[in-house]
């Protein structure tokens, strides 16, 4: 091999080394095949497990009614489109989702991408610019952190939910900078807790900010309907300048979305490179995706179990002894430490049928590896109590836990 291709190589190679000796000691749990689906349970190779890292929190991602949906707009329009959106991909189906995501999320406007993390890199990188700062908390999610790294702006941050940090960065960013944009999710995916909405739109509103929230994780779990981070806060129409979210989440479907003003919106249409130059999403996965919504707001029953369920596992997991931070959503971190610990608690669960996925670095920092347990609507109580009995025989074990409800050596 030539000198010039080692360096890479060896990149390579360190990774390989480290995933091999992972998968020697049986401790490796990504990319696995799940072969059948039922409710809150999943098959994998002929056994069946409770499902704990699924992202579809109101239990949508089999409802009848959206599988004849997506099979319907496929029979009619076929299985692709005819290209990009802009051009001659975009159905009368493109349209009516768009319309029904603004309504959902009291919008002017919305604009569908072919994915979450696709919407929030072409918005910013298309909003923002050269001379422009923007402005992320410090645990923004990647898909916004990337969109900031290559608008070509100047990158700033905050720590963590902190509102007097974030003045200190637009108090000194106020002069400097021609466009400001501050990101945030509404629920963080690692930690479970949710932004201070509120008090950011006023800080944006006195430094002259625009302010954009991901509600990947809050669409369909917070506020009383579901309807996101607006309705849980009481915020008026328009007081956030972009939302932006997911469609494989809450959605059973696939792509993403923003929604705001029209004129945004718009411009968009016309500028952002991941929607110009972009397929268009299958008609079936935007029929999928059209009648979620609907469903959301038909079966509200749907909501009240999310809250039960997640009610229910957080207290159960606290009085285990288990530090779950300050979540406060579908999204339950349970802290281990260190990776060893993470992957064999993950092993012990695993062989006891609950399936669950470790977080590691860089995913998160050194030292705060974690189970990431999402809570569903489709569990049962028994479920959820079957787990807990789970995680307490494995944590005891382990010394994550101690006896009691005390906290062990791991954590």
């Amino acid at each position: 091999m030539s000198t010039v291709k080692a360096p890479l190589q060896r990149r390579i190679n360190a990774f390989s080394s480290r995933v091999s000796k992972i998968k020697e000691q049986d401790l490796y749990f990504y990319l696995q095949k799940i072969d059948s689906l039922d409710g809150a349970r999943v098959t994998i190779d002929g056994e069946s497990k409770v499902m704990f890292s699924s992202y579809s929190y109101l239990g949508l991602v089999n409802h009848p009614r959206i599988c004849q949906a997506a099979n319907k707009a496929t029979d009619e329009l076929g299985t692709g489109t005819h290209g990009v959106r802009i051009l001659a991909g975009t159905t009368r189906l493109h349209v009516d989702l768009e319309k029904r995501i603004s309504e959902f999320m009291d919008t002017e406007d919305s604009i569908v991408f072919s994915s979450g993390f696709l919407a929030n890199v072409a918005t910013i990188s298309s909003l923002m610019g050269r001379g422009d700062a923007v402005i992320s908390d410090k645990l923004s999610h990647a898909s916004l952190i990337d969109g900031c790294r290559l608008s070509g702006s100047e990158f700033l941050w905050f720590e963590h939910n902190d509102l007097d940090d974030l003045e200190r960065v637009l108090k000194d960013a106020e002069d400097k900078y021609r466009g400001k944009l501050v990101i945030v999710d509404a629920v963080y995916s690692m930690d479970g807790d949710i932004a201070p909405v509120p008090e950011l739109i006023e800080l944006c509103k006195k430094y002259g900010a625009w302010l954009l929230v991901d509600e990947a994780h809050s669409l369909g779990v917070l506020g009383k309907t579901g309807h996101g981070i607006q309705e849980h806060f009481g915020i008026p129409r328009g007081e956030i300048d972009i939302l932006t979210c997911s469609l494989s989440k809450t959605i059973p479907s696939v792509g993403g979305f923003v929604a705001g003003r029209q004129d945004f919106v718009s411009f968009l249409r016309h500028t952002a490179r991941g929607f110009v130059f972009s397929a268009a999403l299958s008609p079936g996965a935007v029929a999928a995706a059209k009648e979620a919504f609907d469903v959301i707001e038909e079966e509200q029953w749907r909501i009240s179990r999310l809250r039960e369920n997640i009610a229910l596992f957080t207290s159960g997991l606290r009085a285990l002894g288990y530090n779950i931070m300050n979540t406060e959503s579908s999204v339950i971190p349970i802290i281990t430490g260190d990776e060893d610990t993470t992957l064999n608690l993950t092993m012990l669960l695993h062989k006891d049928g609950i399936f669950i996925c470790p977080i590691l670095p860089p995913a998160v920092p050194r030292k705060t590896c974690r189970l990431r347990a999402n809570v569903l609507a489709s569990h049962t109580e028994d479920d959820i109590n079957y787990a807990l009995d789970c995680l307490k025989r494995a944590g005891l074990k382990l010394g994550i836990i101690g006896p009691e409800g005390s906290r062990g050596q791991a954590v």
